[in-house]
């Protein structure tokens, strides 16, 4: 990915079409202020998906690590979610 440019708003308002080929086609992502502040980013959808995939195996390694912490240091009287949700129901919670 090269590095992005930056924009204002009224710049990308005014040739929309090509911001979007620079991201596609050259992999260049823009990114959109407004009043000088930062706001946003075009970049390509492709380039989108990946980000979004390694967020998402991110967040579910994190998820397995913790998981693993709790059957670690599960000494048996831990509660499963079906058992949980019928204490609730039930009121013993």
């Amino acid at each position: 990915m090269s590095e992005p440019v930056t924009e204002s708003m009224a710049q990308v308002r005014a040739h929309l079409a090509d911001v979007l080929d620079r991201a596609r086609r050259e992999d260049t992502p823009t990114i959109v202020t407004r009043r000088g502040k930062a706001e946003g980013i075009v970049l390509d959808i492709d380039e989108y998906r990946r980000l979004k995939a390694i967020e998402e195996a991110a967040e579910d390694a994190w998820l397995s690590k913790l998981v693993d912490a709790a059957r670690a240091d599960d000494d048996g009287s831990s509660l499963g979610i079906e058992e949980m949700t019928a204490e609730i129901l039930r009121g013993d919670a």
